[in-house]
């Protein structure tokens, strides 16, 4: 709607990216507000909250009765503040918004099942969420392919392209979208533990896509030029906004959490924005908590399989701290460090090459 009021009002402020992604910040952060606590009252009131591990730590208990699938307020008021603001002829925001809208059902599918079984582990199995997340993975890496996005792969901290990944891409594209939606998937365990990396990994990659689509930011930068992926800033812009209206609601202790209808599409936009900014490995430094926490229960796994022993005492890592003795609020806050200064050594990286 903005960019039409540039296009044929001649309204000349509306064509600028970071002017409509101040806009979609706001739609987005003010949706959410307005619309989480009706959301809550009507989740209380249909007892949609989802059941607690039984074997996650004690403290975990006291949580029961609190609302899920809070995830589906912050993506649809994302969804409603992009189309608002952005120009939707470009194929780069028509996979964004197709990734967050399809991961989203996948964990709006697994959410409620979860809900309305009262179980666990009564929501969609392993191997038929990860079934589904490859497909919609496929979907996603299929729309850029077919719109010839560079195949190309870069690293950190070097400014020529490694080498080009050709038609191996598509696969590569897959595995880093499946594997950032579960690595958010497993760090939302506890109350604005996924929510604050999140928003400063989505930062670090709209800064990274606005300088990737800009002429002459990445010349200046030493990195690779790619026409209109810029327009995904917006996105990412507004999906801030929106994260940062969850957490007044979902800070300790939570009022709702956003369940998988929220992490998985969340994950999976991360790995989005980064294949199309060519900072698929930058990735790693981006959303480092997430790293930590997905090979700690690697980790835990695959020692227990081959020597029958634990390496931490709960897994993820964030629930081997609270078997420690931490509080809550130190396990996140320390986590919130961690990731700001990872995001830093990330922007940092954009300058040393």
């Amino acid at each position: 709607m903005f960019y039409w009021f540039y296009r044929h009002l001649d309204i000349n402020i509306f064509q600028y990216i970071s002017v409509r992604a101040g806009i979609a910040f706001f739609i987005a952060f003010f949706m959410t507000m307005f619309l989480l606590p009706k959301f809550v009252s009507w989740a209380k009131k249909k007892n949609a909250s989802q059941p607690i591990y039984e074997h996650a730590p004690e403290s975990h208990q006291e949580k029961a009765g609190t609302p899920t699938m809070g995830g589906v307020v912050f993506i649809f008021s994302t969804i409603i503040a992009t189309i608002l603001t952005i120009k939707l002829n470009n194929f780069y925001v028509v996979g964004g918004l197709v990734t967050l809208g399809i991961f989203s059902l996948i964990g709006i599918q697994d959410d409620y099942s979860k809900i309305t079984k009262n179980a666990n582990n009564a929501g969609l199995s392993s191997r038929a969420k990860l079934l589904l997340q490859f497909f919609a993975a496929f979907i996603v890496a299929g729309i850029l392919i077919m719109y010839n996005h560079t195949t190309t792969l870069y690293t950190p901290f070097y400014k020529y392209p490694i080498f080009d990944m050709g038609f191996f891409a598509l696969v590569f594209w897959m595995l880093v979208m499946v594997a950032a939606s579960n690595a958010v998937n497993l760090t939302d365990g506890l109350d604005g533990l996924a929510t604050v990396p999140s928003l400063m990994a989505f930062f670090t990659l709209s800064g990274i896509v606005y300088i990737t689509g800009h002429a002459i930011f990445s010349s200046y930068l030493l990195l690779p030029n790619i026409k209109t992926v810029g327009e995904l800033a917006i996105i990412g812009t507004a999906i801030i906004g929106s994260l940062l209206a969850f957490l007044w609601y979902n800070c300790h202790p939570a009022q709702v959490f956003m369940g998988d209808s929220g992490s998985l599409p969340i994950g999976a936009f991360m790995g989005y924005m980064a294949i199309v900014g060519k900072s698929e490995i930058l990735l790693i430094i981006i959303g480092l908590i997430f790293v930590i926490e997905t090979v700690s229960v690697i980790l835990q796994v695959g020692s227990y399989k081959l020597r029958q022993k634990r390496v931490f005492l709960m897994a993820p890592i964030h629930h081997h701290f609270e078997e420690k003795g931490w509080k809550e609020n130190k396990i996140i806050v320390r986590f919130w460090i961690i990731s700001f200064m990872a995001n830093l050594v990330a922007l940092m990286s954009l300058k040393i090459r």
